[in-house]
């Protein structure tokens, strides 16, 4: 036996406890960044998806597309704002949202998994009222004096999460099939609302009292004030970098996504960085992973290879 087949033989060892411990459970991957860019890992994000699917598991993929929603509106010359990092959306960039989401991204990604060997499906927060949005809006203290009420700022059809009706989801991966959502609600109002992608990743996660929540990133994780990768992470310990600090800028949203998800059910969330090749396959089936795992001791099923940084 050569060396690479003896390397491929522990790697299989290495993932069976895993497989027999996450089959038939229900893991909601947030799918954005390098690895929604890069032709390879998207390639190898595609084959990750498949292989999890085909050994028992069930993903659930979640996507975002905020650079191709701005790429669009440059060429129909829509001009974008921003308040507090999020996209101003009126009537008109709304109607570039659902396209670029519903159908662009949405249906590159199906084909990918199809291309794959997977059986995947697009749908969107509107499908069978999947997403239940509420309109979200911004207060900002008012500058003319401390006394005064906070300014609301109206910043279209933004909406966040008010309800998951999972009826849909549970029958697609009943039949065998992979959904890929994009993250776009519908209001009691019948409006359509543009809602981040790891806000709708992590309401999924807990609506289906998912396995796993695994948001792909473009950094290896929370980094710690040495840039050393944070590993295995209590909720407490979250909790306390967000507190003291240590959590900032873009990883903000993401950790407090992580931890509504753990607060909500969710035996783990993880944030793993998406620019590895197979980060996916990594985290989920190797003892040493590839980002950060987010748990809640007290709350987590007891599960196979718990004892590892990174929990798989």
């Amino acid at each position: 036996m050569t060396i690479r087949a003896q390397d491929t033989a522990r790697v299989l060892i290495e993932a069976l406890p895993y497989i027999r411990a996450f089959a038939g459970a229900t893991i909601v991957v947030k799918y954005g960044g390098n690895a929604m860019v890069d032709e390879g890992c998207k390639r190898a994000f595609a084959r990750d998806v498949v292989l999890m699917k085909l050994v028992g598991m069930n993903p659930i993929v979640v996507h975002g597309g905020g650079p191709q929603i701005g790429d669009l509106l440059d060429r129909l010359n829509i001009p974008t704002k921003f308040v507090d990092g999020m996209r101003v959306t009126d009537a008109a960039t709304m109607d570039v949202v659902q396209m670029v989401l519903g159908g662009l991204v949405n249906k590159d990604i199906v084909s990918l998994l199809n291309a794959a060997g997977g059986r995947a499906v697009g749908i969107t927060g509107q499908d069978a009222d999947l997403i239940r949005a509420r309109k979200l809006t911004r207060r900002r203290q008012n500058l003319h004096g401390i006394d005064d009420a906070p300014e609301i700022i109206d910043i279209g059809h933004v909406g966040e999460v008010a309800e998951v009706d999972s009826g849909v989801l549970d029958t697609l991966i009943g039949r065998g099939f992979i959904p890929v959502i994009a993250p776009v609600g519908v209001g009691a109002d019948g409006e359509s609302y543009n809602i981040n992608a790891d806000l709708v990743a992590s309401a999924v996660a807990e609506h289906l009292a998912a396995a796993k929540l695994i948001l792909l990133t473009n950094t290896p994780g929370i980094l710690d004030g040495e840039g050393k990768t944070l590993t295995g992470l209590s909720r407490r310990d979250a909790e306390r970098l967000l507190a003291d600090g240590t959590v900032e800028g873009g990883m903000l949203p993401k950790v407090e996504c992580a931890l509504a998800a753990v607060a909500g059910g969710v035996a783990a969330a993880h944030i793993i960085d998406g620019r590895v090749p197979h980060a996916l396959l990594l985290e989920v089936l190797t003892d040493g992973g590839v980002g950060t795992l987010i748990k809640d001791p007290v709350e987590a099923r007891t599960r196979a290879g718990e004892g590892k940084s990174t929990d798989g």
